[in-house]
């Protein structure tokens, strides 16, 4: 990964200069949202009825259309996070529509995930602001104050098979799946997850009774969590890496944590059509609103934007395991170097 220049050409300007640089992005183009749309949601359910066909024949011929569905899905989870942005279509009802079936899709209740991620924008890289919506991190600090049962407990979450791989499905399949917080005064997080489950249900439902509840099953739950481990593991590499940014109040500052705290992951043109350009995600933290087919273009017409935190595919490998946030050289770390360092202070 190459080391973050300085970035006082952005994060000194105020905040007219900026909100000028990314200004011609903002609007949202029907015509582009609905190529995207039906370009990915035909393919993915030509191919959820190819691996259905598939199983007929044996298990392995599903098996080859498994990453093919898994890739589309996580595209069309691209879509229903810019819904959540309000940043898919101008106008709001089609935004919360589309988030709401797609969530369907992607199981994921659309209202409870649109409120939990609009606080991790509000709140990326700041240590007074964690839990909600984000990986959770512990400093040096913390984590050497914690007791050996908790220091566990910490290195088993952080563990990138519990990470990407439990992860994921317990996520997906079960957390989605239950409304927090009272009835009454969360009527809508309650409203958001249980119709999203009388959804799903009745999607599943359909298909174990025209074609039997195990092809339903064998046809769904891989597609579904290998799309979810994707998706883990992209919303993961966004944030935690070497040279990230975290801080303080008061310290803490919008603009920063988006230029230095969110990652430009530089992939392959095809992973960048695959993850929706989510990959230019130091411009999508610093201006949400943008289209996710108008990142690149931001990005590419202001150079102020190019000196970042910049991750290629190889690079990011090595960020799975990072850990720990040590304040006083600033830098994302692994477990196995709190050998040669004592804790310093946050």
């Amino acid at each position: 990964m190459s080391a973050p220049e300085a970035v006082s050409d952005v994060t000194a300007a105020d905040n007219t200069a900026w909100r000028l640089m990314v200004a011609p992005y903002l609007k949202p183009d029907a015509r582009r949202a609905l190529v995207q749309l039906l370009t990915t949601v035909l393919p993915f359910l030509l191919v959820v009825a190819g691996i259905l066909t598939a199983l007929d024949h044996g298990i392995l011929l599903g098996l080859l259309l498994f990453p093919l569905g898994a890739v589309l899905l996580v595209r069309l989870f691209m879509f229903q996070h810019d819904c959540g942005h309000g940043s898919f279509f101008s106008s709001r009802w089609a935004n919360d529509l589309l988030g709401w079936m797609l969530g369907v899709l992607t199981l994921t209740p659309y209202t409870v995930w649109r409120g939990s991620h609009a606080v991790h924008h509000a709140s990326a890289g700041n240590l007074d602001r964690r839990g909600v919506g984000d990986v959770s991190t512990l400093t040096v600090v913390e984590y050497a104050a914690l007791s050996a049962r908790g220091r566990l407990a910490y290195r088993l979450y952080r563990h990138p098979l519990v990470m990407f791989g439990i992860g994921p499905a317990w996520l997906f399949l079960i957390r989605h799946r239950i409304p927090s917080g009272g009835p009454r005064r969360h009527w809508r997080n309650w409203l958001s997850v249980m119709g999203t489950n009388a959804a799903i249900g009745a999607v599943l439902g359909t298909l174990a009774l025209t074609l039997g509840p195990i092809p339903a099953v064998l046809g769904c739950l891989p597609v579904l969590l290998l799309a979810a481990t994707i998706g883990v593991w992209l919303f993961y590499i966004q944030h935690q890496f070497e040279d990230a940014y975290w801080e303080r109040r008061p310290n803490w500052d919008f603009r920063a944590a988006a230029l230095q705290g969110a990652s430009f992951y530089d992939l392959p043109p095809a992973l960048h059509w695959i993850t929706g350009n989510i990959g230019f995600h130091h411009i999508h933290h610093l201006s949400s609103r943008i289209p996710n087919y108008r990142l690149r273009e931001c990005h590419e017409a202001n150079p102020e934007f190019h000196s970042v935190p910049r991750l290629t595919l190889r690079d990011s490998l090595k960020c799975a395991r990072l850990a720990l946030w040590d304040a006083e050289h600033r830098k994302m770390l692994p477990f196995r170097s709190l050998r040669s360092s004592a804790p310093a202070a946050d």
